[in-house]
């Protein structure tokens, strides 16, 4: 990673980290709907991707669960990372108390081919993950090289 961006990296972590207590308690985020079952993905990305079971899932930039833990339930093989240890913490509590078996990484999603050496089928973002990335070419290297081809 580039060392002038280590410090806006930093924020941008620090920042996340405190939005997953306000993120809980949300209405956009509905926690207690997703318990009983309510799925956060929306019916284009559902359309689009299809039919996932068994298939491999990186989720790129999870947050604290929402998409990742969705896509799990359709029976994907899913890997979720966040830069943020708190929203990285709160996806293993839920997974598990779930009852699913997703895995979730903290890192940079610059750096997640140093934490992740293999590949998979599908690999996947959501709203809002780019905009804070101030070089899109080392995220699609690291995207070519976790991707099945």
């Amino acid at each position: 990673m580039n060392h002038n961006y280590k410090k806006h990296f930093e924020v941008n972590k620090e920042t996340w980290n405190k939005k997953v207590a306000t993120h809980l308690k949300s209405e956009f985020y509905d926690v207690e709907g997703f318990k009983k079952g309510k799925s956060s993905l929306n019916k284009y990305e559902l359309e689009e991707l299809g039919d996932v079971n068994g298939k491999s899932l990186l989720h790129l930039q999870c947050h604290f669960w929402h998409d990742t833990l969705s896509w799990s339930r359709m029976w994907a093989i899913c890997t979720g990372i966040d830069i943020s240890e708190e929203g990285i913490k709160m996806a293993q509590k839920l997974n598990e108390d779930l009852g699913l078996d997703a895995t979730f990484v903290c890192c940079n999603v610059l750096d997640v081919s140093k934490f992740i050496s293999e590949t998979f089928d599908i690999v996947f973002t959501s709203y809002g993950t780019i905009g804070w990335l101030p070089d899109l070419k080392p995220w699609a290297q690291m995207i070519s090289e976790r991707l099945n081809l």
